[in-house]
C-alpha cells in the first residue's frame, strides 16, 4: 500500500514502513495531523530486507517511523533466518540510510526483548534476554537501531490491539458471537495498548524532541488476558462471566509467552512526554468508536 498525506505545513516529511500493519493504520493519519507530509510504503512497496531500496525509500524523508515487521511468533521458532531478515537486518538496513540522509529514526520493539520473569515493570536499561526467536530478532534489530543512527528512538511496546488488523480484542468479539463461554489465560500480565494511543505517543515524542534512545509505548496500568477478556465482554455489554480463567499450560505453543510484560514509562516522564493513560480508557475508546 502506498499512501500520502499532508497536515499544517511545517513538520516535514514522514515515511512509515510497514504501512499495511496495525500500528501504521493509525500512525499515518495521526502524523499527518500533525503537520508532516507522509509517505507510507507497505511490504509490496518497500523490501526492507534489500539496502538499496531503503536508500532510495528513505532520501529527502526528515523523519522515518520503521514499523515493518516479523511479527509470527510462532513461525518465526522454526523459521528464525526469516525473521531475523527482517527485524534485524532490515532494521539495519533503514538505519543506515536514516543516517545518510540525515533523518531521525523510531523504531518500534517488543517486550519479547524481555525474559518475561520479572515482578516489577522493566526499566529500558534492563538487560535484555529474549526467549524466542521473534524476540532475539527484535533484539538484534534495537542494537542495530542504536549502533547505525545515534539520532533515533526505539519504542518498546506490547499488546497492541486496534482496527487496522486482527488482534486480541476483535477475536474475544468475535467468540463472544459463537460460545457461549471462552477460556482466557491469567498468568500473563501486560498492559493493553490501544494503537492509537501508541501513534499518538511516538507523535509527541518526535514533537517534543525527547531524549534519543529507548522509551517505552504502553498503556498505564496492568492486567492479564483473562482480566483484558472480561473488560471486552463488560464494556461491550456482555456478561464478564462468561470468560473462564486457565492457564498457559493449557495452550501450549512453539514460542514461549512471557509471563510479566509490564513495562516502566519512568524515561518517558524524565523526558517531560506523558506516558499512555490507563489501558481501560483506551480499551473503552476503542469499543465506543
Amino acid at each position: 500500500m502506498t499512501a500520502s498525506a499532508g497536515g499544517p505545513a511545517g513538520a516535514g516529511r514522514a515515511l512509515v514502513t510497514g504501512a499495511g500493519g496495525m500500528l501504521a493504520h493509525d500512525l499515518v493519519p495521526a502524523l499527518s495531523a500533525a503537520g508532516w507530509v507522509v509517505t507510507a510504503l507497505g511490504r509490496g512497496d518497500l523490501d526492507v530486507t534489500d539496502p538499496a531500496q531503503c536508500v532510495a525509500a528513505v532520501d529527502g524523508h526528515d523523519l522515518v517511523v520503521n514499523a515493518a515487521a516479523y511479527t509470527a511468533v510462532d513461525a518465526a521458532e522454526t523459521d528464525e533466518a526469516a525473521a531475523f531478515a527482517v527485524n534485524a537486518v532490515g532494521a539495519a538496513n533503514v538505519a543506515r540510510a536514516c543516517s545518510r540522509a540525515s533523518a531521525r529514526l523510531v523504531g518500534v520493539s517488543t517486550d519479547y526483548v524481555f525474559d518475561g520473569t520479572a515482578t516489577e515493570p522493566y526499566a529500558v536499561d534492563h538487560p535484555v534476554a529474549p526467549r524466542s526467536a521473534y524476540g532475539r530478532t527484535k533484539a538484534a534489530g534495537e542494537w542495530a537501531v542504536r549502533a547505525l543512527c545515534p539520532e533515533s528512538w526505539v519504542v518498546r511496546t506490547a499488546w497492541l490491539y486496534g482496527a487496522g488488523g486482527p488482534n486480541f480484542v476483535s477475536t474475544m468479539l468475535r467468540l463472544a458471537g459463537e460460545r457461549e463461554t471462552v477460556s482466557v489465560v491469567d498468568d500473563q500480565v501486560g498492559q493493553p495498548t490501544w494503537t492509537v494511543d501508541l501513534a499518538d505517543l511516538v507523535v509527541r515524542l518526535v514533537a517534543g524532541d525527547a531524549a534519543y534512545g529507548t522509551h517505552h509505548g504502553t498503556a498505564s496500568g496492568q492486567t492479564t488476558w483473562f482480566g483484558l477478556a472480561r473488560a471486552v465482554f463488560e464494556l461491550s455489554g456482555l456478561d464478564p462471566e462468561r470468560v473462564l480463567p486457565t492457564t498457559t499450560d493449557t495452550f501450549p505453543r512453539p514460542a514461549p509467552r512471557p509471563a510479566w510484560s509490564v513495562l516502566s514509562h519512568h524515561s518517558l516522564v524524565e523526558a517531560g512526554i506523558a506516558p499512555v493513560a490507563d489501558w481501560r480508557t483506551g480499551l473503552r475508546t476503542h469499543l465506543d468508536a
